[in-house]
């Protein structure tokens, strides 16, 4: 497990690397494009086949294709305008994600997490797992709301850095901060380590 996050962890900041690269450094072409959005769009439509969500898997497939035309076809491309959609989209998808939970009689999203870690959960675990959740939730439409923001006020590097460089480490943080938060509002909560947080992740996904 350890050497498999390893390898996903590097490939995914060799990704960020050459996509920031793409985004400001590179000659333009329009297969810059391609190769910022396509592999997103491709382990997208990876996931939900694996998911059985046929339909879902074949948008961002087909997205892939239309861009490999434009591409080929050599026509000019809203650039600055896909890089930031693709931004905003990928968080209201993920806010989506977590709110949705929040509903009424249903476990919120880290709480089923949380179940798959821990099994049984104590009401204060419930109630502060449901927190997290919406702080998640408040988190990604934030993210989204500054990314419009910046790209409409700002040079378009500058939104560049922020989308590439700032927002896998602004993740970073929530995690680390909400570890050593957690263990300082509740010290009594069994302490779960990273990878099996991934693993109850993962085991969800295939669930699903």
């Amino acid at each position: 497990m350890g050497a498999r996050v390893f390898a996903l962890a590097a490939v995914a900041v060799a990704y960020v690397l050459a996509s920031h690269w793409l985004m400001t450094g590179a000659p333009a072409s329009p297969w810059n494009p391609v190769m910022v959005v396509g592999p997103m769009l491709a382990a997208a439509a990876f996931v939900a086949w694996q998911r059985r969500h046929r339909l879902l898997a074949a948008l961002p497939a087909l997205a892939v294709a239309a861009l490999v035309v434009q591409a080929w076809r050599g026509d000019d491309l809203p650039v600055g305008s896909i890089y930031v959609c693709q931004h905003v989209a990928i968080h209201l998808l993920l806010a989506l994600a977590f709110g949705l939970t929040l509903q009424p009689g249903r476990d919120s999203l880290v709480t089923a997490l949380a179940r798959r870690v821990h099994g049984t959960l104590t009401p204060a675990m419930v109630a502060y797992s449901r927190k997290v959740t919406l702080v998640w939730t408040g988190y990604f439409i934030a993210m989204a709301a500054l990314s419009v923001v910046l790209y409409a006020v700002a040079p378009f590097d500058v939104w560049a850095a922020f989308a590439n460089l700032v927002t896998p480490v602004a993740i970073l943080v929530m995690f680390i901060g909400e570890y050593v938060l957690r263990y300082r509002l509740h010290p009594e909560f069994e302490r779960a380590t990273l990878a099996q947080a991934v693993r109850a992740y993962a085991d969800r996904g295939s669930h699903d």
